[in-house]
């Protein structure tokens, strides 16, 4: 059984430590605990590996984030994987620094990557994992605050919160997303 797993954010190392960047960031830290590399290949950074049998594909698209949908249509089609199980990984303003959410489906809720994830899908039915990065920004500085780098008790946080990601994304590769969301949603 094979599983996509998109992280979103953007390319480039003025983009590297950004909170838009939180799905890049989390998969990152799954090559470091799981000792593999990604390698560039057609519009996305790859990387796979086995997890209790199952095979999970792992893509770090190089479209930019509101060009995401792209990467994620092309490798779902490369690999024949089916559209549920698909996990896009990407940052909310909605949810508070460190909490996550698990949803089978839901709205863009502004968010251009997952516009761009729906318009090419054809529709908001698939997982994503939300990872609340906060919204401590004024009226007006919303791209400011999501191109932002972490402050430094953020980012001293941050390995905890990712690994809590890690762990809800391969629950959602083995015991499936309803158990799974009912175990990780916070």
């Amino acid at each position: 059984m094979k599983f996509l797993i998109a992280g979103l954010g953007n390319i480039g190392p003025e983009y590297e430590l950004t909170r838009h960047n939180i799905g890049f960031l989390t998969l990152d830290r799954l090559a470091d605990v799981h000792k593999f590399d990604f390698k560039t290949e057609r519009l996305a950074d790859k990387a796979e590996f086995k997890f209790k049998g199952k095979q999970i594909h792992l893509i770090k698209p190089n479209t930019f984030m509101n060009l995401s949908g792209k990467a994620i249509a092309y490798w779902l089609q490369e690999l024949k994987i089916p559209k549920e199980h698909l996990l896009v990984i990407v940052d909310d303003l909605a949810l508070p620094f460190g909490s996550q959410r698990l949803r089978t489906k839901g709205s863009s809720a502004g968010h251009n990557g997952l516009k761009n994830i729906e318009l090419l899908l054809n529709g908001q039915d698939y997982s994503r994992l939300r990872m609340g990065i906060g919204n401590d920004f004024s009226k007006g500085q919303q791209i400011d605050f999501v191109l932002s780098k972490f402050s430094k008790e953020e980012f001293e946080a941050l390995p905890a919160i990712m690994d809590k990601a890690i762990e809800t994304t391969l629950s959602f590769c083995t015991i499936g997303v309803e158990r799974t969301m009912n175990f990780f949603n916070t």
